[in-house]
């Protein structure tokens, strides 16, 4: 019997994709497939409902729910593969497509598919991943909730099935739309690049082998596909690495540099944000006293956050009237823009351009342009509705909206919300629609109008803290907020998650006077400042209560960090430990420099382990044979020393985090 073979390589690593010309019999494999057909029992990369009827199929089309396809023809370049599958019966093709990402051990699969005539896709899933293991499969995933977002968790899977998704119009808080198998050292993972609807399943099936599906969830049940158009499945990024979960967060973070592109080099600023400080009371005289302080301790950028714009005293009213309150800014919007320029900082300003509040001129005017079922009512969340944004005329409002602020005032950064979930989500009189890719679409429009529009624009994308966060928003903004939850060793925890999945120089974290809510442990002004400088630091208390002291504290920190966020942001990051130890960290390596931010989370009374003796960070990937020199204090280290015995930490209720920095010599 002969196959049809094609090969993939990435960086480190090959795909290699055969088909046999034979058919599905020769997926049989096994030749013991009682009570299932060959297919069900092959590790297959992608079939229809009708080849594949009892273990799992990617697609289900038609009025029958059938597909049998045959082998329409290959095209093959050294970083790319398209595989073409027609069906008679029903006039769809299928093309399976695959694309490796230069300097990276990823590949992209997606799906495209074109019908002849009207058809009725009811899964549309966007690739499957067949994994080989020896006994259970051990799954990573991060899951939590708001407040508790990326929360790193794991599950031996030996049978059956594991399933993961969202149907809340956006990745959500509750799981991320990410997944990592581990078979011995190695790991595997799958992200899928996708801001609404979604499901990843891991199905354990007999004969030691996991079946990785992933794809989008219709938010009708199906979609409709009509005569000639061509559709095409979310992105699934395939990620591979020899060094295990550390390794594969490694790969992400390469991936996710290439998705920023050029931007990457451009310089993430220390904000400061108000929102901690004054939440709705927002005007000019306070939000100036902020800005001079935020200035004087080092911040490089200004954001006014909710409560700006007209009829916005709390969260009842105002989103959607998108004009500076007058009452809040006597002198001009453009003035209190000046004077905060002035003070040698950026500024930005937060929008949330999906909601709408029922109060106010926009829903007053234009009441069908929020999703809406005909004859039901309409539930708020958080006091507001949300704007159907796969409407052309929504998207046009909101871009013009936006073009406006930023053509209008001097604004180089905007941090985009969106705070609530669509409900009775419909549209009375559109006739069948797909409802939740065409708010994707509008989403991805805007943002990228603001890529070509305005360029200079720092965007920052946020979901209730981190209920968007996936490869589609990623590549389209500059920094990511993952959570609202700012407490020292809540966030530590889910910094940690995040880092498993998403690269530093997205995580925009934040130092506050936020006490714990799920992890109470009082931890020090360092503490908080070297676990934010750990991505895109950023600082959100009320300034204006902390004593001299702790704005002294705050500005040693804020210039050390400007010292090493390039070694942050660009380097490779290897995650030290867990929040679960006593100590963890994590180890950042570009060029000669190494940066070790170093957090104890154990008991503050010196001894984290025995009387007088200091705990330690092993790092990794260091040159055993060379030397070291921490640039603080003048040790010196070699490198089996620090790989083998590790970095001393003497912790106390006054020494709860360190930052060192290394200098090979």
């Amino acid at each position: 019997m002969t196959y049809t073979r094609w090969t993939l390589r990435t960086e480190h690593t090959s795909y290699t994709v055969r088909l046999s010309p034979d058919g599905p019999s020769a997926l049989d494999w096994s030749h013991r497939t009682h009570f299932i057909t060959p297919a069900d029992a092959a590790p297959a990369e992608y079939l229809p409902y009708g080849l594949r009827p009892f273990t799992g199929s990617e697609l289900i089309a038609g009025d029958e729910r059938g597909v049998w396809w045959e082998f329409d023809g290959a095209e093959h370049t050294e970083g790319t593969l398209r595989l073409a599958f027609t069906d008679g019966k029903t006039g769809l093709r299928t093309v399976l497509c695959y694309e490796t990402v230069p300097g990276t051990d990823v590949i992209l699969r997606w799906t495209e598919f074109t019908a002849d005539g009207e058809l009725r896709l009811e899964r549309l899933d966007s690739a499957a991943v067949n994994i080989a293991v020896t006994g259970a499969a051990r799954l990573t995933y991060l899951c939590g909730q708001w407040s508790q977002e990326f929360q790193l968790t794991h599950l031996d899977l030996e049978r059956g099935t594991f399933a993961i998704g969202s149907l809340q119009g956006a990745p959500g808080h509750s799981y991320a739309p990410w997944l990592a198998v581990r078979g011995g050292d190695a790991a595997y993972g799958i992200a899928l690049e996708w801001s609404g609807n979604w499901h990843i399943t891991a199905e354990a099936e007999p004969g030691g082998a996991v079946r990785i599906r992933a794809g989008r969830v219709p938010h009708e049940g199906a979609v409709l596909l009509a005569a000639g158009e061509t559709l095409a499945t979310p992105r699934v990024a395939c990620a591979f690495s020899a060094d295990g979960l550390d390794g594969l967060s490694r790969v992400w973070h390469r991936y996710e540099r290439r998705l920023t592109g050029d931007r990457l080099h451009r310089t993430r600023k220390v904000l400061y944000n108000s929102w901690e400080a004054t939440g709705f009371d927002v005007d000019a005289a306070g939000q100036l006293e902020l800005a001079r302080t935020a200035a004087d301790i080092g911040a490089e950028l200004f954001v006014v956050d909710d409560g700006w714009f007209t009829g916005r005293a709390d969260d009842t009213g105002g989103l959607g009237d998108w004009y500076p309150d007058p009452a809040a800014f006597p002198d001009g919007f453009d003035r209190f823009v000046a004077d905060v320029r002035a003070l040698g900082l950026d500024f930005g300003l937060w929008v949330e351009p999906e909601a709408v509040s029922p109060g106010s001129r926009l829903h007053a005017e234009h009441p069908e342009w929020v999703y809406r079922v005909e004859g039901r009512p309409s539930r708020l969340v958080r006091n507001q509705l949300l704007l159907d944004l796969g409407r052309a005329d929504v998207q046009e409002f909101v871009l013009t909206t936006l073009d406006r602020l930023l053509g209008t005032y001097d604004i180089g950064y905007l941090k985009w919300d969106m705070n609530r979930p669509p409900t009775e989500r419909g549209r009375p009189g559109a006739g069948p629609a797909d409802l939740d890719a065409e708010h994707v679409a509008g989403y991805l429009r805007v943002l990228d109008h603001l890529r070509t529009a305005h360029p200079d624009v720092t965007v920052e994308g946020c979901a209730g803290g981190g209920g968007r966060i996936e490869h589609a928003t990623i590549a389209r903004t500059d920094v990511v907020w993952p959570s609202d939850n700012t407490a020292p060793i809540d966030r530590l925890r889910i910094q940690h998650g995040f880092l498993h999945a998403h690269a530093p120089h997205v995580m925009s974290s934040w130092v506050t006077d936020a006490p714990g809510i799920l992890d109470p442990r009082p931890r020090s002004l360092a503490f908080r400042f070297v676990n934010a400088l750990c991505g895109v630091l950023g600082i959100g208390a009320d300034l204006r209560a902390w004593t001299p002291g702790q704005r002294a504290e705050a500005a040693r920190w804020i210039a050390c960090y400007k010292e090493v966020r390039d070694v942050v942001h660009l380097g490779e990051a290897r995650l030290l430990g867990s929040p679960d130890d006593t100590s963890c960290g994590v180890q950042y390596d570009h060029g000669d420099r190494t940066v070790v931010a170093a957090l104890s989370t154990g008991r503050l009374d010196g001894a984290p382990l025995l009387t007088g003796r200091p705990d330690r960070l092993r790092l990794r990937g260091l040159d055993p044979a060379a030397r070291y020199r921490d640039t603080a204090t003048g040790a010196e280290y070699g490198g089996a020393h620090l790989l083998h015995h590790g970095l001393p930490f003497a912790w106390s209720a006054d020494h709860d985090a360190d930052l060192v920095v290394l200098t090979r010599r």
